[in-house]
C-alpha cells in the first residue's frame, strides 16, 4: 500500500512537471488605442484550453472522417438494403412457394380426409355388410346344420322305408297267395249276401207285423194311461180342495213360491210328433208322472194337517175370532176353539208331529204344543194332566193329554188353537174338512 501512494506521488509530480514545462505561465498584451492591456493566462486555463481546442479537433476531425466515409456508409447500407430486399424477395418467393406448396399440401389433405371419410364410410358399410354376413352365415350354418338333420332322418326314413318295402314285397307274394283264397271268400260272402237279403225282407215284414201291433199296445196303454191321469187329477183336486176348506192354499203349504208358480217363459216351440214309436204315449207319461208326483206331494202334505177333532165327543163352548170375554165381558179376540167335555176326557193329536211344548203356561193352564211340520202346529191349552213330553214324536189320535180346566178357565174344556207360519186359524175350519177325509174310513 505504501508503494501504491509513492507510485502515485511520483506520477502526479512528473505531469506537474510536464505540464509546467509545457503550459508554463504567459501573458498576452494586447494594444488597443494606444493602450496595453495585459492578460494573464495560468496553466490551467491553458490546460482547459488546450483541452478545448483538443476536443474541437477531434470533433471536426471525426465530422470530416464521418462526412467523408458517408457516403460508403450508405453505399454499404443500400447494399445490405438492396441485398435484404433481395433477401426478402427471395423469402417472399420462398413463402409464396411454401403458400402454394401448403396450399397443396391442404388441397391433399382436404382429397385425403374426402378420400378418408369416404373410407371410414365404406369399412362401416363393410363392418355392417360383414355384420349381415355373420348373421346370414350363423343362419346358413343352423340351416345346414337342421338340413344335415332332417338328411339323417331322411335317411332314416328311407332305411325304414326300404324295410317296409322290402316286408310289403314279402307281403305282396303272400297277398297272391291269399287273393285266391278272397276270391273264394268273396264268392261265400255273395252266396251269404243273397241269403241274408233273403232274411232282411223276411225281418222287414215282421218289424211291419210289429210296428203294427206297438201301435195297437200303444193306443191300448195310452188310453190306461189317460185313465189313471184322469184318476189322479181328481184325486189332487179332491186333496186341493179339502185343504183349501182349511183356509190353507195348496201351493203354499207345499212350500211352491208365487215366482216357481208365475216364473214360466222362453220361445213358443209347437210340439210335433217326433216319429217315433209310442211318441204320444211318452208325453202322457209324462203328464202322469208329473200328476202322481203333485198326488204324492199333496197327501204327504195333507197327513201334516190337523183334519181330526181333539175330541171323540165335544160340543162347542167358544167359537174362532171376536168375542166378549167371559172374565171381563169386553169384547176380545179368541184365536182358537173351545170344546166342552166331561173333565178328564182323552184328548188326541189332531195329526202327526213333534211334541214342542208340554206343561205349564200361563193363562193356558197346563199346555201341549205339537210341530206336525210345513208351518203347521196345534195347541191344546188348560188339561189336567199331560202325558207327553217335550221332543216326544206323536203318531195321528195318539192320546196325549186328560180335559180339564187349568189356568184362565171357567169350566172344563179344551181350548186347541191352530197356526201355521205362526198365524192363528179357524180350528173348525180343518175340522169341517176332515169331514170330507175320514168319511170313508
Amino acid at each position: 500500500m505504501m508503494r501504491r501512494g509513492a507510485f502515485e506521488t511520483n506520477a502526479v509530480k512528473h505531469l506537474r512537471a510536464l505540464a509546467g514545462r509545457l503550459f508554463p505561465e504567459r501573458q498576452l498584451v494586447v494594444r488597443t488605442e494606444g493602450r496595453v492591456s495585459y492578460f494573464k493566462i495560468s496553466q490551467p486555463v491553458q490546460i482547459v484550453m488546450s483541452g478545448v481546442v483538443a476536443v474541437a479537433l477531434s470533433w471536426s476531425t471525426f465530422t470530416s472522417v464521418s462526412f467523408l466515409m458517408h457516403d460508403q456508409v450508405l453505399q454499404a447500407k443500400d447494399d445490405e438494403i438492396a441485398g435484404a430486399r433481395l433477401a426478402y424477395r427471395s423469402l417472399l418467393n420462398e413463402v409464396a412457394e411454401y403458400q402454394r406448396k401448403f396450399a397443396s399440401i391442404t388441397k391433399d389433405l382436404e382429397e385425403n380426409h374426402s378420400l378418408m371419410l369416404g373410407l371410414v364410410e365404406k369399412n362401416a358399410a363393410l363392418q355392417r355388410n360383414l355384420s349381415s354376413v355373420s348373421r346370414k352365415l350363423e343362419i346358413t350354418a343352423a340351416e345346414r346344420q337342421q338340413v344335415i338333420s332332417a338328411r339323417e332322418r331322411l335317411k332314416e326314413q328311407l332305411a325304414t322305408l326300404e324295410n317296409e318295402m322290402t316286408s310289403l314285397s314279402g307281403r305282396n307274394f303272400a297277398l297272391k297267395d291269399n287273393l285266391n283264397a278272397v276270391e273264394s271268400d268273396l264268392h261265400l260272402i255273395m252266396t251269404e249276401r243273397n241269403k241274408a237279403q233273403n232274411d232282411s225282407s223276411r225281418m222287414r215284414n215282421r218289424v211291419e207285423e210289429l210296428t203294427s201291433r206297438l201301435k195297437e199296445l200303444q193306443e191300448t196303454e195310452g188310453e190306461v194311461v189317460q185313465r189313471m191321469n184322469e184318476r189322479a187329477g181328481d184325486q189332487i183336486a179332491g186333496l186341493e180342495k179339502v185343504i183349501e176348506l182349511t183356509g190353507l192354499e195348496p201351493d203354499r203349504l207345499l212350500g211352491v213360491s208365487e215366482e216357481e208358480k208365475s216364473g214360466v217363459g222362453g220361445p213358443f216351440i209347437p210340439v210335433e210328433p217326433d216319429g217315433l214309436p209310442a211318441g204320444d204315449l211318452k208325453l202322457e207319461l209324462a203328464n202322469l208322472d208329473r200328476n202322481l208326483n203333485r198326488l204324492e206331494s199333496l197327501q204327504e202334505s195333507i197327513a201334516r194337517v190337523p183334519l181330526a177333532a181333539p175330541l171323540t165327543s165335544y160340543y162347542i163352548t167358544s167359537s174362532y175370532g171376536k168375542r166378549k170375554d167371559p172374565m171381563t165381558n169386553r169384547w176380545s179376540a179368541h184365536y182358537g176353539v173351545d170344546l166342552g167335555g166331561p173333565v178328564k176326557s182323552p184328548v188326541f193329536s189332531t195329526a202327526a208331529g213333534k211334541v214342542t211344548y208340554a206343561g205349564w203356561k200361563g193363562r193356558y193352564g197346563r199346555l201341549i204344543e205339537i210341530d206336525h211340520g210345513l208351518g203347521l202346529k196345534t195347541r191344546f191349552a188348560h188339561l189336567s194332566k199331560v202325558l207327553v213330553k217335550v221332543g216326544q214324536e206323536v203318531k195321528f189320535h195318539e192320546k196325549i193329554g186328560l180335559l180339564g180346566s187349568t189356568g184362565r178357565s171357567t169350566g172344563p174344556h179344551l181350548h186347541y188353537e191352530v197356526v201355521f207360519n205362526n198365524k192363528p186359524l179357524n180350528p173348525l175350519k180343518f175340522i169341517r174338512a176332515g169331514k170330507y177325509v175320514f168319511k170313508d174310513k
